[in-house]
């Protein structure tokens, strides 16, 4: 990746018009062409960019250009759609070249399989005296995310959202009418677990008489919270 800080401006044609007038600016030319310009403030997103597949050529300045101070133009052309990114540099002030490497790309922390395992490990999240039956119960329309026995020793379904909505709540009333046909396991109780629960979907959940609970996630991971502490 090359990094160049620049006093610059920017004139962007395509499907629209747009330009850039002079300024000190990030340019981030990527290894795959692509063009990023950047300021420094108001958004992660660029200013202006041209995605892959694109060219990056450095073309001739003209008088008229160099009089009003012009040392350097970079003209960017996509290859698919002909939209050009013209950058009129003025002065260079940081140049510089950096091999990242491969990235191993985004891993998600805390998304619903997280919440599944960690919830299997503080089964007791959802109620004094529960105990796990196991995780990824499996029927006929699909997986219970947990299955779990309450105090009562009665069988409890746990359908785990990262954000619960009237889909989720739907969801589990099926698996609770599937399970409830099994006299092995029947009484079959719900519980609706998410990080965040939609007041819809909290609302048919009761009406059905499904249970609601609201996952900490840094709680369940065992993190300290200082705000819940007196020193």
């Amino acid at each position: 990746m090359r990094l160049v800080v620049a006093t610059c401006s920017v004139n962007y044609a395509g499907r629209l018009s747009a330009h850039l007038p002079l300024a000190t600016r990030v340019l981030m030319l990527k290894s795959d062409g692509s063009v990023l310009i950047h300021s420094d403030g108001g958004s992660y997103k660029p200013l202006n960019w041209m995605s892959p597949p694109c060219i990056t050529d450095t073309v001739d300045v003209d008088d008229e250009q160099r009089a009003a101070g012009v040392r350097e133009v970079w003209r960017v052309t996509h290859a698919k759609t002909a939209d050009m990114l013209v950058i009129s540099i003025h002065d260079i002030h940081h140049d510089s070249d950096h091999e990242l490497g491969v990235d191993p790309g985004l891993i998600k922390d805390g998304v619903e399989a997280d919440l599944q395992r960690l919830s299997a490990e503080n089964i007791d999240v959802y109620g004094d005296g529960f105990s796990l039956i196991r995780r990824e119960y499996f029927t006929a329309i699909g997986p219970v995310d947990i299955l779990a026995r309450d105090a009562k020793g009665e069988t409890v379904a746990i359908e785990i959202k990262r954000r619960g909505d009237i889909d989720g709540v739907e969801q589990l009333t099926r698996y609770l009418e599937l399970l409830n046909r099994d006299s092995t396991l029947a009484p079959v109780h719900g519980v609706f677990a998410a990080q965040e629960i939609k007041p819809q979907a909290r609302t048919l959940a009761e009406d059905r008489g499904i249970r609601c609970v609201v996952l900490d996630y840094d709680e369940l991971r065992g993190i300290d919270n200082s705000q819940n502490r007196l020193f």
